[in-house]
């Protein structure tokens, strides 16, 4: 059987219905599908992952769901979409039960792209992004003008396009990723449920499937459902944002309403700064591993120290560092980043308690004149730390 022929990107895509900046998709009769959970209880083999859930998703926005591994994000998804049926309360589209829909008219309607999907063996791309416009074929799933069209259009938009005719078993993980985007693009559904599909993908990919993803939302109204676990990206390109654990919403909203370091504290168990992105202006997670910390507090105590301050409290790792007085020390690489002097941090622990520098091994005694002092080392001389002075 011959291999399907590539498609040509259509000189004009289908028809969308643009949407205005000043648009709220909320209240905006274009936009009216609405999907929510009611009281919904998901689990696997009697085991409970998400209990008694409500939660609505706002319509013609983007919503991005954030947490910590196994806290229900995945499972949430999968109950949306109807591929895991609740063991109690209901999923609601437009306000309907979504198991009352037939099977088309809810792929018309919701697409979703899993976390790890899986290919027919063999299949090429052009035949997996196909298949997103199988709810719009008819009884004989004839391919018209408009199903080649979007396909066109998911391929190039995804820089796939070259891709076509290649298996899809013989593709790298990123340009897999962007084949299964490709394909949910194609599917042209109202909503777009959408599980981590940054993986795979080097940074400047993830920045395209986002931006692309954001296009779409803009353009057509989709209401878009993202996992993902970059907080920072979540944060740049969620409209709404909902963070879990242990199965149960624990905030949602803007970013800027509920990122906070005490609310990353306890969703992910990490102590970080809150800061404000120099980029889009939302906030931005500053992680603070173990090492980090110790580091800083650290340099904390021996700046407390070196002015006979009280020793700062170890709970409080984002308390300010107390005020210094100018000086004319020259700084070296670090200082911004630590805030404690050069010449303090080599000293560490074995900084005396009036603060005196321990005495540097003798320079060789010049033969004639006395220089003035340097802090250059004569050959022979022992280490030196910048603004010591060599004495004869």
């Amino acid at each position: 059987m011959a291999a399907p022929t590539p498609p040509r990107a259509a000189a004009t895509g289908p028809t969308v219905r643009p949407v205005d900046p000043g648009t709220n998709p909320d209240t905006d009769p274009g936009n009216e599908t609405s999907l929510r959970t009611d009281a919904v209880t998901l689990g696997y083999d009697g085991r409970t992952v998400v209990d008694g859930l409500t939660v609505a998703l706002p319509p013609g926005r983007i919503t991005v769901i954030v947490g910590a591994n196994a806290c229900g994000k995945s499972t949430l998804l999968r109950g949306l979409s109807r591929l895991l049926s609740p063991q109690s309360g209901t999923v609601l589209l437009d306000g309907k039960d979504v198991h009352r829909y037939p099977a088309k008219e809810l792929a018309r309607r919701v697409g979703l792209l899993p976390q790890s999907p899986t290919a027919p063996e063999a299949v090429t791309a052009v035949d997996l992004v196909t298949r997103g416009r199988y709810p719009h074929q008819g009884f004989f799933q004839q391919t018209t003008q408009r199903d080649r069209d979007a396909v066109a259009e998911a391929m190039v938009v995804t820089g796939t396009l070259d891709l076509a005719a290649r298996p899809v078993d013989e593709l790298s993980g990123g340009q897999r990723q962007r084949v299964w985007i490709a394909m949910a693009l194609a599917q042209q559904t109202d909503v777009l449920l959408l599980d981590e599909p940054t993986t795979y993908l080097d940074v400047t990919h993830q920045i395209e499937v986002l931006d692309l993803i954001t296009d779409l939302n803009r353009s057509r109204g989709t209401t878009i459902v993202l996992v993902l676990h970059d907080v920072n990206l979540a944060s740049r390109y969620a409209d709404h944002l909902i963070a879990m654990k242990d199965g149960a919403v624990v905030a949602e909203g803007a970013p800027a309403a509920i990122l906070t370091a005490e609310r990353v504290r306890d969703v992910f168990g990490l102590e970080a700064r809150v800061l404000t992105d120099p980029v889009s202006g939302t906030p931005m997670i500053v992680p603070m591993g173990r090492h980090h910390r110790q580091h800083r507090q650290h340099g904390q105590h021996a700046q407390h120290a070196q002015h006979g301050l009280a020793a700062p409290d170890a709970d409080a790792p984002d308390a300010p560092a107390p005020e210094r007085a100018p000086t004319t020390e020259r700084a070296e690489p670090g200082d911004a980043v630590s805030g404690v002097p050069w010449a303090m941090r080599r000293l560490g622990d074995e900084q005396t308690a009036d603060d005196t520098m321990p005495t540097p091994p003798p320079a060789p005694m010049p033969t004639e004149t006395h220089p003035e002092p340097t802090t250059e080392p004569s050959a022979g001389a022992g280490p030196t730390r910048p603004h010591e002075e060599v004495r004869p």
